[in-house]
C-alpha cells in the first residue's frame, strides 16, 4: 500500500506537469518545483476556520471555510494548503474561491513538486524516495490581489477524496448491513496557526456504532471542537464507523467519445465504462434464490441493481452493450420534459465485482453547435454525463475525446474541470483522407457532481474542408467507373479477329 501511495503521488506530479506544458489553454492548476525541505512562510494566520466533511455518498467531500489574515508587514498573495503524501494522490476537484463573492472565477492553484533530482544525487535509494513522497505536499493558492498587512479574506476551499472509505468488516453476508470506516484528523490540515476552528461531519444516517474523540452529536451530524490556537501542521487522529448499506460505485476508467458530423447534422456519443463496486465483499457464495426473494420488498442492499442515465432532451437511438453483446434489460423513456436511459446489468454487482459496458446515443447537432462568424464554430457539450445515482459515483480516470470534422483547425477549449493532460491528434475513419481533428482531454479523481460542468470547444471549419469528403467520394466513384470502362475496352481474346 505504501508503494501504491508513492505511485499515486508520482503520477499526480507528472499529470500536473503535463498540463502546465500544454499550449491548448491555460489550466486551472499546474505544478511548482520547490526544494524538499520547503516550508510555507508564516505570513498568514487563520482567524476562524470551519471544516465540513460530507459522508452521505460513496466518497468524502470536504469544504473548508476559513478567514485568513496577513500577519506580515508586506502584502502577500501566496497561501498554502497541506496534504499528507499518502493522501494527495486521492485528492480531486481542488478549488478555492472567495466565499463572499462566489461569482468570481476560482483562484489559481498549483501542486508543489519537490526537486527530487538534487535530493537523489547523493543517495538514490527506495528509502530516500519514500521519505520524499511521504512528506507533506502542498497546493499553492495565488490570490487575485495581494492581501495587505492586517487585512482579512474569507476563502472557500472545496475538494473530494476518493478511495478513502474502508468497509468494516471487509466481508459480509448477502443481506447484512454494510459499515464504512474513516480515519481523519479532527484538526483541519493547515500550514498556519489557526486561532479558532471546528470540524463538522455529516453522516448518511444515525447508525454510528463506533467513533473516537468527544464530538457533539446532533442527529446525523458530529461536531469536533471548537479548538483554539492550533499550531501549523498539528493533527489529532480520530475515526468513525457508520452504516452505509449502499453500493460504492467507482469507475476505474471512463472513455467518452463525442463525434461531430456537419454533413449529417449529428452528434454521436459513446461511453465505455470499467465499473466496480468498492463495497464489502460477500463472505459466502451468491444466492440467486435469496436475491430474488428481496425483489418483492426492496430492502437496502450493497449491490448495484440498476443505473439511471439522464440524457439531453431529444437524444435518439440509445444502446447498451457489454462484453457479451447487446443487453436487452434496458429501457429508454423520452418526452418533451426529460430523457432517461435506465440500465439493468446482467447480474447484481456486489462488493469487489466489476461490470465493463458501453452505452451510446445520437443527438441533433444544432442543439449543441453554433456558428460564431465566418468559418468559426462553437460547440458546447457536457464534460460528463453517465449514470446519476443517489449514492454517488467516482471516476478514477476520464478520457474525453471530441472528434471534430476532417479539416478543423485552430482548436481551443474551456472547462471548469481540472485536467491533467490534453492533446490534439488525428482520428481516421471511413472515407477520411488525412483524418479527423481530435481533441483529447484527461481528468483524474472526478465525481458525479461534474455533470454540471460544460465543455466549450471552438474551431475553424472552412468550406473547402467541408467539401473534401464529397469530392473524395465523387473522385472515388469516378475512378471505379473509369477503371471498369477501361477494363471493358480491353481485348482479352486469344484468337485473331475474323
Amino acid at each position: 500500500m505504501r508503494l501504491y501511495a508513492v505511485y499515486l503521488a508520482c503520477l499526480t506530479v507528472f499529470q500536473f506537469t503535463y498540463a502546465s506544458e500544454s499550449n491548448l489553454t491555460t489550466p486551472l492548476s499546474s505544478h511548482l518545483i520547490l526544494p524538499t525541505n520547503f516550508k510555507p512562510p508564516q505570513v498568514f494566520k487563520n482567524s476562524n476556520l470551519v471544516r465540513s466533511v460530507n459522508l452521505e455518498k460513496g466518497y468524502v467531500k470536504e469544504t473548508v471555510n476559513v478567514v485568513i489574515e496577513n500577519t506580515d508587514t508586506k502584502p502577500q498573495a501566496e497561501y498554502y494548503v497541506p496534504f499528507d503524501g499518502s493522501v494527495v494522490g486521492k485528492v480531486g476537484g481542488f478549488e478555492v474561491r472567495d466565499k463572499k463573492d462566489t461569482t468570481k472565477p476560482a483562484f489559481l492553484s498549483e501542486l508543489v513538486e519537490y526537486d527530487t533530482y538534487r535530493s537523489l544525487q547523493s543517495e538514490d535509494t527506495l528509502a530516500k524516495i519514500l521519505t520524499i513522497f511521504s512528506a507533506t505536499q502542498f497546493y499553492r493558492v495565488t490570490l487575485p490581489e495581494p492581501l495587505n498587512p492586517s487585512a482579512q479574506l474569507t476563502l472557500s476551499i472545496t475538494y473530494h477524496l476518493l478511495s478513502s472509505l474502508t468497509p468494516l468488516p471487509a466481508t459480509i453476508k448477502q443481506q447484512d448491513k454494510q459499515y464504512l470506516s474513516l480515519t481523519f484528523s479532527t484538526y483541519a490540515p493547515s500550514a498556519y496557526l489557526t486561532q479558532k476552528q471546528k470540524t463538522k461531519i455529516k453522516f448518511p444516517g444515525v447508525d454510528i456504532p463506533e467513533y473516537t474523540g468527544e464530538p457533539e452529536r446532533q442527529g446525523s451530524t458530529f461536531t469536533y471542537g471548537p479548538y483554539d490556537n492550533i499550531p501549523a501542521g498539528s493533527e489529532s487522529q480520530a475515526s468513525v464507523r457508520y452504516e452505509f448499506t449502499k453500493p460504492i460505485i467507482h469507475a476505474t476508467s471512463l472513455e467518452r467519445d463525442i463525434e461531430i458530423s456537419h454533413w449529417g447534422g449529428n452528434l454521436a456519443t459513446e461511453e465505455r465504462y470499467q465499473l466496480t463496486n468498492k463495497g464489502a465483499s460477500l463472505s459466502n457464495h451468491f444466492s440467486r434464490v435469496s436475491w430474488q426473494s428481496t425483489q418483492y420488498y426492496n430492502p437496502p442492499v450493497t449491490a448495484i441493481k440498476a443505473l439511471n442515465v439522464p440524457l439531453k432532451i431529444g437524444s435518439l437511438n440509445p444502446y447498451f452493450i457489454d462484453d457479451i453483446g447487446n443487453v436487452s434489460t434496458s429501457r429508454y423513456r423520452s418526452n418533451l420534459r426529460e430523457a432517461n436511459l435506465e440500465l439493468k446489468p446482467r447480474y447484481p454487482i456486489f462488493g469487489g465485482w466489476s461490470f465493463p459496458f458501453r452505452i451510446g446515443w445520437d443527438a441533433n447537432l444544432s442543439n449543441f453547435l453554433r456558428k460564431v462568424k465566418g468559418d468559426q464554430y462553437a460547440l458546447k457539450v457536457p464534460f460528463l454525463e453517465g449514470p446519476k445515482m443517489g449514492e454517488g459515483i467516482s471516476y478514477e480516470k476520464i478520457t474525453l475525446r471530441v472528434i471534430l470534422p476532417e479539416g478543423a483547425t485552430n482548436v481551443k477549449y474551456q472547462t471548469s474541470v481540472p485536467l491533467v493532460a490534453e492533446s490534439i491528434s488525428q482520428h481516421r475513419t471511413f472515407m477520411d483522407t488525412l483524418g479527423r481533428t481530435t481533441l483529447t482531454l484527461t481528468a483524474m479523481n472526478v465525481i458525479d457532481e461534474s455533470r454540471d460542468a460544460d465543455l466549450l470547444v471552438t474551431y475553424e471549419y472552412p468550406l473547402a474542408a467541408g467539401l473534401r469528403k464529397p469530392i473524395t467520394i465523387f473522385l472515388g466513384v469516378m475512378a471505379v467507373f473509369t477503371t471498369a470502362w477501361v477494363v471493358g475496352r480491353l481485348d482479352t481474346s486469344i484468337g485473331k479477329k475474323s
